[in-house]
């Protein structure tokens, strides 16, 4: 299976809280590491450097997405929040940039596999192709 992981955090979030919340995502999922195609977050969190490092650590490629396209997907996100919002212009980060970085990628509708998990600092969700998720 293919996943993009949606990421958002405070700033000045570490590396290793990312890592453990995604390790976290990808453990309820039956997922690994190895199912990762890309990382995903606001445009916003373009010089956040616990993400930067995240994307170096794992050598995946880190898309960051303009708030237009985080906000056309909010519809779709389980979890939308007007916090989130007043502070980004965007009901949700993770959730919103897994589902439209795995659209994206994929040439096809994603859907959510995990959606968004919290930790201190940081959220994350795993967005893949619907033929993808419905398999055994």
């Amino acid at each position: 299976m293919k996943l993009v992981a949606g990421l958002g955090c405070r700033r000045g979030c570490s590396v290793d809280e990312l890592h453990g919340l995604l390790v976290q995502c990808l453990a309820e999922s039956g997922q690994t590491l190895g199912s990762l195609v890309a990382l995903a977050s606001s445009e916003a969190k373009a010089a956040e450097p616990g993400l930067v490092a995240l994307a170096g650590r794992l050598a995946l490629p880190l898309h960051l997405l303009p708030v237009d396209i985080l906000a056309a997907h909010e519809g779709r996100l389980n979890q939308p929040s007007e916090r989130v919002r007043d502070a980004t212009g965007s009901p949700g980060v993770a959730e919103a940039a897994a589902l439209a970085q795995a659209e994206a990628l994929f040439g096809a509708r994603a859907v959510l596999l995990i959606d968004k998990r919290r930790s201190a600092s940081a959220t994350c969700a795993l967005a893949c192709i619907r033929h993808e998720a419905e398999r055994p």
